[in-house]
């Protein structure tokens, strides 16, 4: 076996395992985190459906992005779209027989690829040109997004530089996933794709990449504008005061 199949191999695995980890801890740490005030940010839906459905509009359309940002929106919407369409193009990789609508995603991969790329050369251009959000960006905002662009750009240039055997890398990953090692395709390009793939798996539970999962958690997103109907008490808060009702 070559040793750069070990040696990838179990970077992908550790990697894999730093993010299922760290993002469940994470999310359970979300989940059990109290709201002991109520601040939905207004207006405010009144009822649980409407509160699912801003949610919704959050994740899908970035409703509040929009509203305050419009060129910021449209980079964002670029990126998250593109990466989006990447994702599901990389299904192949993943699944054998191929899916028939992944098969039909294919031809538009290659787009989205693209698009991610303008997408984020806006988002970093904003955070480097406007005064304003260049003072409170943190060195690991700039590291995200140039490690992002980095996978974006390598993919590329997979694609349309160098024409690794796909055939191969795709045994490759099916090997890992069946834990049945095949040899890695002996790529520059492909390597440091996939250092950067991996290297971002493994910082993505401690940057604020979180926000994907995150805003599901936003209490000012995720709470119902009903403070005038019913007393909001966070569960801790109700246990003390169940205790001094006893004393």
């Amino acid at each position: 076996m070559p040793i750069m199949t070990v040696i990838y191999a179990l970077l992908l695995y550790g990697a894999a395992a730093v993010f299922g980890l760290g993002v469940s801890y994470r999310v359970l740490t979300y989940a059990r985190t109290p709201a002991p005030l109520k601040i939905p940010t207004m207006p405010a839906p009144v009822t649980r459906t409407g509160v699912v459905f801003r949610v919704a509009r959050e994740v899908a359309l970035f409703e509040s992005l929009f509203k305050s940002s419009k060129w910021t929106w449209i980079f964002a919407v670029m990126f998250h779209l593109g990466l989006l369409l990447e994702v599901v193009r990389h299904l192949r990789y993943f699944i054998q027989p191929i899916w028939f609508w992944t098969v039909l995603v294919q031809p538009f991969g290659v787009y989205g690829g693209v698009v991610m790329v303008v997408g984020l050369l806006g988002l970093l251009g904003r955070r480097v040109l406007i005064a304003r959000v260049r003072y409170i960006s943190q060195p690991s905002d700039y590291l995200m997004l140039l490690l992002l662009l980095g996978i974006g750009l390598s993919g590329l240039a997979i694609k349309f530089l160098d024409h690794t055997d796909i055939v191969s890398f795709k045994a490759f990953v099916l090997g890992l996933l069946y834990f049945d090692w095949q040899p890695l395709p002996d790529s520059p390009l492909l390597l440091a794709h996939l250092s950067m793939v991996a290297a971002l798996l493994i910082a993505f539970p401690f940057s604020k990449l979180l926000h994907a999962p995150g805003v599901f958690f936003s209490p000012t997103r995720n709470q119902v504008d009903d403070a005038r109907e019913r007393r909001h008490l966070a569960p801790w808060a109700a246990q003390l005061e169940g205790a001094g009702d006893e004393v």
